[in-house]
């Protein structure tokens, strides 16, 4: 089932849940959604880094969740500092990073999360009956410098 939630001020719920099972073009629609709301957001700059990190929780959920349900979370963060995604579902096993071999054709997933997010990690329910897996990602809060084309004249 799918829900929107309309934002309220400076609320720590959600904008948007999703809670159903996910199939091969689940990522897919969901990197949709959460592109809109970045764009709406101002929050373009982070949309790459927060759609690929999506993917790959939604591949864990699709190769390691029986009956592959979750629940996905969208939040922004206060001040419009950026995005916090939730991936959650009932299967207590927790996810695990992996230095796999180089010629491995999976298991790099959380690896790329921490490598295109600010934050991560897993939050074990308090009933132990599953986890949810989380990203953030930040907006800078100063823009980077560019250095000039032009030497800077001398006095």
């Amino acid at each position: 089932m799918n829900h929107v939630i309309a934002p309220r001020a400076e609320s720590e719920e959600p904008v948007y849940r999703a809670d159903f099972a996910m199939g091969e073009h689940s990522a897919r629609h969901l990197r949709r959604i959460l592109r809109l709301y970045l764009k709406g957001w101002g929050l373009a700059v982070v949309a790459d880094a927060a759609e690929l990190a999506l993917t790959e929780l939604i591949a864990n959920v699709v190769r390691h969740v029986p009956g592959r349900r979750c629940q996905t979370f969208i939040f922004r963060l206060p001040g419009g500092e950026g995005v916090r995604v939730e991936v959650a579902d009932g299967c207590p096993m927790l996810p695990v990073v992996v230095d796999g071999d180089a010629l491995d054709e999976g298991g790099r997933g959380l690896l790329l999360v921490e490598a295109v997010t600010d934050k991560w990690g897993v939050e074990v329910r308090r009933d132990g009956g599953g986890k949810a897996v989380w990203f953030e990602c930040l907006t800078a809060a100063d823009p980077p410098v560019t250095p000039s084309a032009r030497p800077a004249p001398r006095p």
